[in-house]
């Protein structure tokens, strides 16, 4: 048995697939926890959700989190288009990845899917989120704190809340290189986002699994088809 996790996939099925079925060799005996960010900027959001949602009906241990793009989805999708969503470019390519014209069209399927999707799970060793916690608030309402959770970018962490485990996040995308020093830590946060979905750049493009239990990262480039996507950095 082996424990994983991954984070921000961005509609990049082809390389999540080579990541679990290539990299992971993911068997029913595994865990494979994924830190949120299914959809938006990369060219199959669809794909990724009926993959991970398969792979669960499958009878694979596959454990998913809410990122601030799937909460997006869920708000464009529940009529609260007041709230921020992704750029014109971005939509388009979502949508018609679920063959629809706007948010509202998606199959309730995939919405109910999303909106059940926790924030945050404790797991031996580690505190799994999308992007963070705020610190600076009272131990239980920093767990209250869903805006946080799926947007901080940047936090000091306090691991005296974290019960002597490790905090393992997404969000923001960071080269390889950092990540790796992270992992190599002997304590402290680590953040899995390895900005898969920016393909034109060398030292992002790749979807990076953590083995929970002997700490090795294992790295996915990004093998999509071509899409346009702004290159990060």
């Amino acid at each position: 048995m082996a424990r994983y996790a991954t984070s921000d996939l961005h509609g990049c099925l082809l390389s999540f697939q080579r990541l679990v079925e290539d990299k992971l060799k993911l068997t029913r005996d595994d865990e494979l926890y994924v830190l949120g960010d299914y959809v938006n900027k990369g060219p199959n959001s669809r794909g990724v959700l009926d993959y991970l949602r398969q792979l669960q009906a499958d009878g694979y241990p596959v454990v998913c989190l809410r990122g601030n793009h799937d909460q997006e989805l869920l708000d464009a999708a529940c009529g609260r288009l007041a709230l921020t969503w992704a750029p014109d470019a971005d939509r388009h390519v979502t949508l018609q990845s679920f063959g629809v014209q706007q948010a509202a069209d998606i199959p309730d399927s995939y919405l109910c899917w999303l909106e059940e999707l926790p924030y945050q799970l404790e797991v031996p060793g580690f505190v799994l989120v999308h992007a963070g916690f705020n610190f600076r608030l009272p131990p239980e309402q920093m767990r209250r704190d869903w805006n946080t959770m799926l947007n901080i970018k940047e936090f000091v962490l306090d691991a005296s809340r974290l019960g002597g485990r490790r905090l393992l996040h997404g969000h923001v995308p960071t080269l390889t290189t950092e990540v790796q020093k992270q992992v190599d830590e002997p304590a402290g946060a680590i953040c899995l986002d390895t900005g898969c979905v920016y393909r034109h750049n060398p030292e992002l493009r790749h979807l990076a699994a953590l083995n929970l239990d002997t700490l090795e990262l294992t790295l996915q480039p990004n093998i999509e088809p071509d899409y346009y996507i702004a290159k990060r950095g």
